[in-house]
């Protein structure tokens, strides 16, 4: 642990802001247990958010139909009466069990937490930008090479690059013309482009105009000065070559699941997955815990629903492991008056 800061001390720190970490919050919050929580992406929402944000789902219990934006939404207004404390954009490095049993946790911004449990609801692993397998860009990561819009530094009067052909590069070259980028080129490997009819139209009408040059290629060199990103080199699919300026790339390939540093905690696994006692879907590490997709046990399916059954459970097996000794009465929120208070009803 690098961090001259103090670990920021916690009774639970959730591990994935998706449907599954969020709704934990809640039922954490149903236990009198404030979270903090970790998520890799730079946003709420997991799997929901980056992969099928505005796709419909229908297998969600009094919601006979949704989008995943839509159910993020509710989940966080669901849990906000407990205040959970999001920490984004930072991979989970290290996990080491503190003399007093609580849970020293590291992250990639070195950013430290001290918790007595730990909710592992990173589904399928952490999500990271999928980059491109030219090892030269690493050089100016951070700098002049971005993965997502977010990150990026002023564009204007700059070359500008985009790499890939689905709706957020769409929308990241049409943004560097509004924001007065010197030139914009999109890059594809192929030449049909994935978006909304009305995102493809506005497209293809600054291509028209000549304000986006649209390229089927494949980046196969960089060209630099002064240890500064200046140019590409394209490969077309006809096998010829073809240079471009750019003082700023955008790499927008999607995002692929990477178990990651999780694999080295010392956990129990089984083909990749935590395995864990569906009692309390507590580990094989006393408090920790897994929920959703990234655990398995006999009968496991990988649904939504599963995830908010295994959440539920694991707050209650978080209280008694929290609590030892004392009694952990089984409440009603349309009855309880201190699930009443807890929720602000």
């Amino acid at each position: 642990m690098s961090s001259t800061s103090p670990p920021i001390e916690t009774e639970a720190l959730v591990i994935g802001a998706g449907p599954v970490g969020l709704f934990q919050v809640f039922e954490l919050g149903l236990q009198e247990i404030q979270a903090h929580v970790v998520d890799v992406l730079p946003y709420v929402g997991g799997q929901c958010m980056a992969l099928y944000a505005d796709k419909p789902i229908y297998d969600i219990p009094g919601l006979p139909h949704c989008t995943g934006r839509e159910l993020i939404e509710r989940l966080q207004q669901q849990a906000s009466p407990f205040k959970p404390v999001f920490h984004l954009n930072q991979l989970i490095h290290s996990v080491q069990q503190q003399a007093d049993k609580r849970w020293l946790v590291g992250t990639s911004s070195d950013a430290t937490f001290l918790a007595k449990t730990v909710f592992i609801a990173a589904g399928v692993g952490a999500f990271t930008p999928r980059k491109l397998a030219l090892p030269e860009l690493d050089a100016f990561e951070g700098k002049q090479v971005f993965y997502t819009a977010s990150d990026r530094p002023d564009l204007q009067g700059k070359h500008v690059v985009v790499i890939g052909g689905e709706e957020e590069a769409l929308q990241s070259a049409l943004d560097a013309v509004s924001l007065k980028a010197r030139s914009v080129t999109l890059v594809h490997r192929r030449g049909t482009l994935d978006g909304s009819e009305a995102l493809l139209k506005q497209f293809h009408s600054c291509v028209s105009e000549q304000k986006i040059q649209f390229i089927t290629a494949q980046i196969t060199h960089t060209e630099s000065s002064n240890h500064e990103l200046t140019g590409l080199q394209l490969q077309l699919i006809d096998g010829s070559t073809r240079q471009v300026n750019c003082d700023l790339l955008l790499i927008q390939l999607g995002l692929s699941p990477q178990l990651g540093p999780l694999a080295d905690w010392g956990l129990d696994m089984a083909r990749k997955q935590l395995s864990v006692n569906t009692e309390d879907f507590s580990t094989s590490a006393p408090g920790i815990f897994a929920v959703g997709d990234i655990n398995t046990y006999p009968g496991k399916r990988k649904l939504i629903v599963s995830g908010f059954h295994e959440a539920t459970l694991a707050a209650f097996g978080a209280a008694a492991y929290s609590r030892p000794g004392q009694k952990i009465p089984l409440e009603y929120t349309t009855a309880s008056p201190r699930l009443h208070r807890l929720l602000g009803v």
